[in-house]
């Protein structure tokens, strides 16, 4: 490295929105990347199933690794530009609890990389959505009738992990407010 070449370290805060579906958190991500003009870190599963050659329905676990490697590319890639341009806020829209979750109840088990992940990728905040607001069918959604009973497996897992998290419930800008206002509370991880 030359004299007159520095190199600086940003930070980046990243903040996790989870739930059940239906339970607004798309809508949720999207307001707080537009309200703290941060970088938006996709559901990658859209993606890959609007990819995938036929339908939703009979996928397996293989896939579930995918679309999880999937996600932490997208993310990586999201927080480097974020890095790069200066530092500041990443809001997920999901992260690997969803996925680890997700196989535990699709298929009893989820893949070891991905239950490791969960535990070892740093985050600064989850914000848990309720879902207290009516289901939305979409193709890509399997349970719209045991939601609250997800909601509690999704919070059991935050707090076995030792997450910090918060529960966001009411209307979208009710949400929306409580988010904003625990986002400015958050003390950086240092990593």
């Amino acid at each position: 490295m030359t004299a007159d070449r520095h190199t600086f370290a940003f930070v980046v805060r990243k903040i996790v929105i989870t739930g059940p579906e239906s339970s607004g958190k798309t809508t949720l991500a999207k307001a707080l990347a537009v309200h703290h003009d941060a970088g938006l870190v996709a559901e990658m599963a859209r993606t890959y199933f609007a990819e995938r050659p036929g339908t939703y329905a009979g996928y397996d676990e293989a896939e579930l690794r995918s679309i999880a490697g999937l996600q932490v590319r997208e993310e990586d890639r999201v927080v480097n530009n974020v890095a790069r341009d200066g530092g500041g806020l990443v809001c997920c829209d999901t992260d690997l609890i969803t996925i680890r979750i997700w196989g535990e109840e699709k298929f009893g088990r989820s893949d070891p990389w991905v239950v490791q992940q969960t535990m070892e990728r740093p985050y600064d905040l989850w914000l848990l959505c309720r879902p207290d607001m009516p289901w939305e069918p979409d193709p890509l959604r399997e349970n719209p009738n045991d939601r609250e009973r997800l909601f509690e497996v999704y919070r059991s897992t935050l707090r076995t992990l030792e997450k910090p998290f918060i529960v966001l419930e009411g209307a979208h800008e009710l949400r929306l407010r409580q988010a904003i206002a625990a986002i400015a509370q958050v003390r950086v991880i240092e990593g």
